[in-house]
């Protein structure tokens, strides 16, 4: 994988305006993650994970004097779109939808990198429900957490057979809420990660099908956006912390540290690392956190794009070449 970062830096500083806030002056980089722990720690699962295990941001930094803070939100990503709206973080790490919402809603958000591409979702339903596809969804009360990118992966998968959220009694419950209503039958089924398996193992639920069983349909991508104020401020700072992101990303995508990225999500989580295992059995690392922005995953974005204009997840579609970072795309990144 090459990866010209000299390139990347003259194309991304050169984007700075005569008279911004120089890195000089930047004492502190506020970055947001949905926080999808079961636990008391924090863990966003993915690159994030990685990234503060390892310190990599706060050591690529540390001789500027720039801190980082990590902030987590429980809300995911409707909540840290209220924080971009507000000025309270510079950089996010989002699923696909919440990032596509905040852009069409006017958000100066700008894409800097890809996170994870092709996460698998899962269909988990109440036991002996009887239901066993899609189509046995219809007039059924399903919980999805709004705003985030289990619902666009929901009207993926209903939409690769011919369904919509019309057909559904939808219920907006958070992810921890939606496993515990789904535990106590109080809804017939939700959709979303792999901790579902937790309630399949202990007999609470049945997982009739996930987007792997779908052709891929409905599976969820990942992304890095950064507030338009801070990367035009601080070209330098994104370039130099892009460069150290991919220290995660190797890592991650090296196939040889599956087990330890497991028990290392498992452990933050608080999720028994069967679950991961079982996820992740037939997938390569490799295959899911490439970080570039090259050609089939911005296609991806831009038809998740169209298909939340189609859905009315959004009022106002654009387009994926205009939300990349000038020259991201082109350097490889």
């Amino acid at each position: 994988m090459k990866l010209p970062f000299k390139r990347l830096i003259t194309l991304v500083a050169g984007t700075a305006l005569a008279g911004l806030v120089h890195a000089a002056d930047l004492k502190e980089i506020r970055i947001a993650v949905p926080d999808l722990s079961a636990g008391t720690q924090n863990s966003g699962g993915g690159v994030t994970d990685v990234l503060r295990s390892q310190q990599i941001f706060e050591k690529a930094f540390a001789d500027q004097g720039i801190k980082i803070q990590w902030n987590y939100f429980k809300g995911a990503g409707p909540v840290i779109n209220e924080a971009f709206a507000n000025g309270q973080v510079d950089l996010a790490y989002l699923g696909d939808l919440a990032a596509i919402i905040g852009r069409s809603n006017g958000l100066d958000t700008r894409l800097l990198s890809a996170t994870a591409r092709g996460v698998k979702q899962y269909l988990g339903v109440v036991p002996g429900s009887g239901i066993k596809t899609l189509q046995d969804l219809k007039g059924k009360r399903v919980a999805v957490f709004r705003g985030t990118a289990t619902q666009l992966s929901l009207n993926g998968a209903l939409a690769s057979q011919g369904l919509s959220e019309k057909d559904l009694k939808i219920i907006n419950l958070d992810f921890n809420a939606a496993v515990a209503a789904l535990a106590a039958k109080q809804i017939d089924a939700t959709w979303g990660g792999s901790n579902l398996s937790s309630l399949q193992a202990k007999g609470l639920a049945e997982i009739p099908l996930t987007t792997k069983d779908l052709g891929g349909a409905g599976s969820v991508q990942a992304v890095l956006v950064g507030s338009g104020k801070f990367v035009d401020a601080h070209p330098e700072v994104v370039a130099k912390l892009l460069k150290a992101q991919q220290q995660a990303v190797q890592w991650l995508t090296d196939d040889n540290n599956k087990q330890a990225y497991i028990e290392l999500v498992s452990g933050l989580a608080s999720y028994p690392p069967v679950i991961l295992t079982n996820d992740l059995k037939d997938q390569k690392l490799s295959e899911i956190f490439p970080s570039t922005l090259d050609p089939v995953f911005l296609g991806k974005l831009q038809d998740a794009v169209d298909l939340a204009s189609k859905e009315r997840l959004i009022r106002k579609p654009f387009q994926v070449s205009d939300w990349v970072v000038p020259g991201l795309a082109a350097a490889g990144i």
